[in-house]
């Protein structure tokens, strides 16, 4: 069977005409191409829902770097469009509700799988409950460790319960992971090499102690 080409599929629903999205940011760091190949397009509102992240003083500071990039995209005109934030409280007490029982799931398992539905599914709520928006959709694909298709059929899912658009899309494509790297050197961007919470952290250190010379 051949694998659907998301970021096609994305190109051909916005085209050159503009809609207004909502787009779920994990970070600062995978927003910033995202942000980048809609802006021009589109009408972006960029929400920042992540009840995943473990401590609340790592989900302050990745808000603020995401208030700080947004603010410097529109100071440079970046986009057609003023580029708009729409946050959300800090609620990790959703992600631990979704993840009990699922503790020990290794990375793009279920665990994963269940907190990108969180995400998405509040962002499309969003949407709907702040109204004016032609689709929701996620920075979630941006990254090369996370599971795109599993991304995608979780957006479509959430559009057919709750009939709120979604655009689908794999921002990695067109060296999008790679652009993302560039923009984080050239705006200066606080970066992390875990998606936030306990259990990604935690396996993240176990890797490092496995790779040290001095273990």
């Amino acid at each position: 069977m051949n694998k659907i080409n998301y970021d096609k599929l994305m190109e051909d629903m916005i085209g050159e005409k503009a809609g207004r999205v909502l787009l779920h940011s994990c970070c600062a760091p995978c927003s910033s191409t995202c942000i980048e190949k809609l802006c021009d397009r589109c009408d972006v509102t960029v929400y920042y829902y992540n009840p995943n992240i473990g401590e609340e003083a790592e989900y302050l500071k990745r808000k603020e770097e995401q208030i700080r990039l947004i603010n410097a995209y529109n100071a440079e005109k970046k986009g057609k469009y003023e580029i708009k934030i729409l946050d959300a409280d800090y609620d990790p007490v959703s992600f631990y509700q979704i993840a009990k029982g699922l503790e020990k799931c290794p990375e793009r398992g279920e665990r994963c799988h269940k907190c990108y539905e969180l995400r998405m599914r509040r962002t499309a709520e969003a949407a709907l409950s702040h109204g004016g928006f032609d689709y929701f959709a996620t920075t979630l694909t941006l990254s090369p460790l996370k599971d795109s298709e599993a991304i995608n059929r979780i957006g479509m899912k959430i559009e057919e319960e709750t009939g709120m658009k979604y655009l689908p899309s794999d921002f990695k494509k067109r060296n999008g992971f790679l652009r993302s790297i560039e923009l984080s050197k050239e705006y200066d961007l606080y970066r992390q090499d875990y998606c936030g919470c306990v259990y990604s952290k935690a396996t993240r250190l176990c890797e490092k102690c496995e790779n040290c010379d001095d273990v």
